[in-house]
């Protein structure tokens, strides 16, 4: 008799996420099923539960959730990295026809996954894979930041953001974050200098903070205007832009005429393709060790969440009601 899971099944879009009994999958080769116990809840999952994120080619019916945490049930054929027992995290599916993490169970390719920090619970280790994979990506991968690097992160306070400045921070960069007067006390925090950008102009704080030269590094987190307002903050000729939502359409005149550069970070691509997938784990290796040395937390809503609750913790989100990153827990 085939096993039986419990999972939320989205089979129409902007309908109420309930939860139901499903089949329970199998580790394939180079699979490791895993007993998901923290599902982390991101812009991205709202989107595509109302239908409204084409970019991540999820076809009904379909279990949603792109972050995960969890303890590894079983392995399959030519898997040696990871045992039963261990302790996982990671960004695993939820996207295109790859099953996501409001389930129980979920079989995921080994390469995504990397042991979870010891130092953080199943919760806080679901809220921070996507948001961590995005910041690395655009900083170090794109952007090669460095020990003496200024780097300017527009929306510190955001899920992707308050990450960006923890990481820029670790490699030894001055860490400058724009947001609102409300979040001032969390962007400084998380140690970065804070820009009120509603009351100072681009002009201003790069005059201010780097005597007119501009930024090193710029992460836009935000997209549209904001990334319009990145490229004006960039440094002269080696300055580069970085942007996880640089969907618009843009002028790069003022990009261009500082001899500067930009990135596009997209961070679905592996889960997408399939092509890639080794760099996502290595990443959530480099992000255990970083939040086991300290220098990497994440900002969580205190109101909890169980499976059965999911549209709650969806509303949380859409609401704009929640501080923090959002977990349903399955345990």
């Amino acid at each position: 008799m085939e096993q039986q899971m419990k999972a939320v099944v989205v089979n129409a879009f902007s309908s109420p996420l309930t939860v139901t009994e499903t089949a329970r999958p199998k580790a394939g080769p180079g699979e490791v099923l895993v007993r998901v116990m923290a599902s982390g809840v991101n812009p991205l999952d709202l989107k595509i539960a109302a239908g409204a994120a084409a970019h991540a080619k999820v076809t009904l019916p379909a279990i949603l959730g792109i972050d995960m945490a969890g303890i590894v049930d079983s392995v399959g054929e030519g898997v040696s990295t990871f045992a039963p027992g261990d302790e996982v995290w990671g960004m695993t599916g939820g996207v295109g026809n790859v099953q996501g993490s409001l389930a129980e169970y979920a079989a995921v390719d080994a390469r995504l996954l990397a042991k979870k920090p010891a130092s953080i619970g199943m919760r806080e280790a679901a809220a921070l894979p996507l948001v961590f994979i995005t910041a690395w990506e655009g900083l170090v991968d794109r952007a090669h930041v460095k020990a003496g690097h200024k780097v300017l992160v527009h929306g510190g306070a955001g899920g992707v953001g308050h990450v960006a400045v923890q990481i820029a921070r670790a490699f030894g960069a001055e860490v400058y974050a724009t947001g609102s007067a409300s979040q001032r006390a969390v962007i400084e925090g998380f140690g970065a200098v804070f820009i009120d950008y509603k009351a100072t102009t681009v002009d201003e704080y790069v005059q201010q903070y780097t005597a007119g030269e501009g930024f090193d590094i710029v992460y836009d987190t935000v997209g549209g205007a904001t990334l319009d307002a990145s490229f004006l903050a960039a440094r002269r000729y080696h300055g580069h832009v970085v942007s996880c939502l640089g969907w618009g359409t843009h002028a790069l005149a003022p990009l261009s005429f500082r001899a500067a550069t930009y990135s596009g970070v997209f961070t679905l691509l592996p889960l997408l393709s399939g092509k890639g997938r080794e760099n996502h784990g290595a990443i959530m290796r480099e992000a255990a060790r970083l939040v086991d040395a300290g220098k990497v937390t994440v900002l969580l809503d205190e109101q909890r969440y169980t499976l059965s609750q999911v549209d709650q913790a969806h509303a949380a989100m859409q609401n704009r009601t929640a501080r923090g990153k959002v977990v349903v827990e399955l345990a």
